[in-house]
């Protein structure tokens, strides 16, 4: 990776914390065992890097870095010889991270596919939904579908569409949020609106009002990590029941927010897919209450 001019100076093992979203105690041990070098040599962990740096990072590959392939149903909304269309559950992990390796889609990706020992922590996904976004993805089944994918979503040409029950009641019937997302300097756990982030774009409009709450249909331009949870904060309409960015305590099930529909071109066939999903039954009762409480 080569360091950009954003992140000058900061500390090498704050740096790669960032851009691997490991913890720094990890990125500590790989600096302090050579596993890094800076413009091919090794630095300590308080190295401050500079602009154009290129920076280089070796994992061993073990044991523990196999996927391990558990037999988890999946709702599978389409399936062809490229690509499936699965329906996510809340609660579940996209794919393994550090402390915790099993009872992933990922996991339960390798079973179906029958690809057990697999040592690419991420195979097939070509984006992700948070832990407890229920909803529709995308999975491609080979590279050159994965590649295609994840340039079509770069262009723009998946249409992703997302329901989301939000704190406070939106008075204008439509909005566009453009505001850059990065990391939260106060928080490393969290994203943040910041100044130096990512160009990052959101359009919703209100699909119902509620006493207290507005349930809202949004677009995504980008593709940010916590995206419309971060931006609907933004404005000061963070989404109902998210552990994170609603100061209201949560209940268990997670964020009311939901993938309902996807749309794009097949890469390989040319077919036009476009696919629709309900919320999951904690949701749909949340908006009836929610319709009983006016």
């Amino acid at each position: 990776m080569v360091v950009e001019e954003k992140d000058v100076k900061k500390r090498l093992d704050v740096y790669l914390s960032e851009k691997l979203d490991m913890s720094r105690s990890q990125v500590q041990k790989l600096v302090d065992n050579g596993k890094v070098l800076v413009n091919e040599k090794q630095v300590s962990n308080n190295y401050k890097v500079k602009e154009s740096d290129e920076i280089e990072v070796s994992f061993e590959k073990s044991e523990g870095n196999f996927i391990k392939a558990e037999n988890i149903p999946i709702d599978i909304v389409y399936e062809d010889d490229y690509l499936m269309i699965i329906n996510k559950k809340s609660g579940m992990v996209v794919h393994p991270a550090f402390g915790h390796n099993d009872k992933t889609l990922v996991n339960a990706l390798a079973y179906y596919l029958k690809l057990d020992n697999v040592d690419d922590i991420r195979p097939g996904i070509v984006h992700r939904l948070d832990k407890d976004t229920s909803g529709l993805m995308v999975v491609a089944k080979d590279e050159k579908t994965h590649e295609l994918l994840a340039r079509m979503i770069k262009n723009k040409e998946v249409k992703r569409s997302y329901l989301a029950l939000v704190s406070g009641v939106i008075m204008h019937s439509s909005g566009k949020i453009d505001a850059p997302i990065g990391r939260d300097p106060n928080n490393r756990q969290k994203q943040a609106v910041v100044e130096k982030g990512k160009n990052s774009i959101t359009n919703f409009k209100v699909l119902k009002r509620f006493k207290n709450t507005t349930l809202v249909e949004c677009e995504l331009e980008t593709g940010r990590t916590h995206q419309i949870r971060v931006h609907m904060k933004y404005i000061s309409h963070p989404i109902v029941n998210d552990p994170v960015y609603n100061k209201k305590k949560a209940t268990p099930f997670g964020q009311m927010l939901h993938s309902k529909s996807i749309e794009f071109i097949h890469p390989i066939t040319g077919k036009l897919l476009h696919f629709e999903v309900d919320p999951p039954q904690e949701f749909l009762e949340r908006i009836k209450q929610e319709e009983e409480d006016e």
